[in-house]
């Protein structure tokens, strides 16, 4: 690549998500790149792999022979500063432009206009990240669907059906909760609903995508749903008291994630029980793309 042909700083920031990755370029206030792919073929864990993979996403993105002066990316599945130590390194080799690479959730803040504060997902999975005073990192959940990310779509799911065992086991006869489940995993009762989550090859895809099931429920009056519902709120909160009690500011929340911004009954609970545990915590809805949080970071290092 040869080096910009702008004015101003060529800055990167790139947004590797689950699905699909989004970069976005800018030197100044001129966009000169919007880009948006699959995220296939991304491997987290192998840092020369991924590296290699972010390169080419730059050649196919950017203006034929251009160098960046500075790429920040936010990555889905880099899950310690080792990792993304790891690949920043082999990335900034390559290029021979400042990078920085970090989990995909610490884009949200920057990405809303913040210096400090907690970055919030609630989607497939939950997890909550933030820095301390002095810049260390702190992660809490993002333990999977099976052990955790309560909160997300997959926990939920996870979680209505326990409570819809438990119901079974006192005797209650199937509730429109019960019921949902049932006919979203094609089983005729409750008890094989346990084989039937068991049989998932992806778990929290499989899982997450009957969540609506849960709301669905509640909205039709299903008491153990909207317990349910309350106890993800709940859980959401509980990861930000958890960054509060190793010192991370979370005077503000910033909340992304298609479960938590598309259903208002997980926001309301998350909103209520925040204002419990975390008086004062403002909760800010994520309002612009997380790759901004990326351009952010990218404009920081040029």
């Amino acid at each position: 690549m040869q080096d910009s042909p702008f004015p101003r700083p060529l800055v990167v920031g790139i947004d590797v998500g689950g699905t699909k990755t989004h970069l976005r370029a800018s030197a100044g206030d001129d966009p000169i790149a919007d880009h948006v792919r699959p995220s296939s073929g991304w491997r987290p864990h192998d840092a020369v792999a991924a590296a290699d993979w972010l390169c080419a996403l730059l050649g196919e993105a950017l203006p034929a022979g251009v160098r960046p002066s500075s790429v920040a990316v936010g990555a889905h599945a880099c899950e310690t500063p080792r990792q993304c130590e790891e690949i920043r390194s082999v990335l900034q080799e390559r290029l021979d432009v400042p990078c920085l690479v970090v989990g995909d959730a610490e884009l949200l803040v920057p990405a809303a206009g913040l210096d400090k504060g907690v970055g919030l997902v609630a989607g497939t999975g939950s997890v909550a990240v933030g820095r301390r005073p002095d810049g260390t990192l702190v992660q809490v959940g993002g333990w999977g669907a099976v052990l955790g990310d309560e909160g997300g779509a997959a926990g939920l799911v996870r979680e209505a059906a326990r409570a819809v065992w438990a119901a079974h086991d006192r005797g209650e006869a199937p509730d429109p909760l019960a019921e949902g489940l049932m006919s979203a995993f094609g089983v005729s009762e409750v008890p094989a609903l346990g084989a039937a989550l068991e049989s998932a090859t992806d778990v929290s895809a499989e899982w997450g995508r009957h969540a609506p099931v849960v709301f669905e429920a509640a909205a039709s009056g299903s008491r153990i749903a909207g317990e349910v519902i309350a106890e993800g709120g709940r859980s959401l909160a509980s990861l930000v008291v958890r960054l509060a009690g190793r010192g991370v500011p979370v005077d503000d929340v910033v909340v992304s994630g298609g479960t938590v911004l598309s259903q208002p009954a997980l926001h309301d609970a998350l909103l209520a029980s925040l204002a419990i545990l975390v008086p004062g915590a403002r909760l800010r809805p994520s309002r612009v793309p997380p790759v901004e949080g990326a351009v952010a970071l990218a404009r920081s290092l040029a």
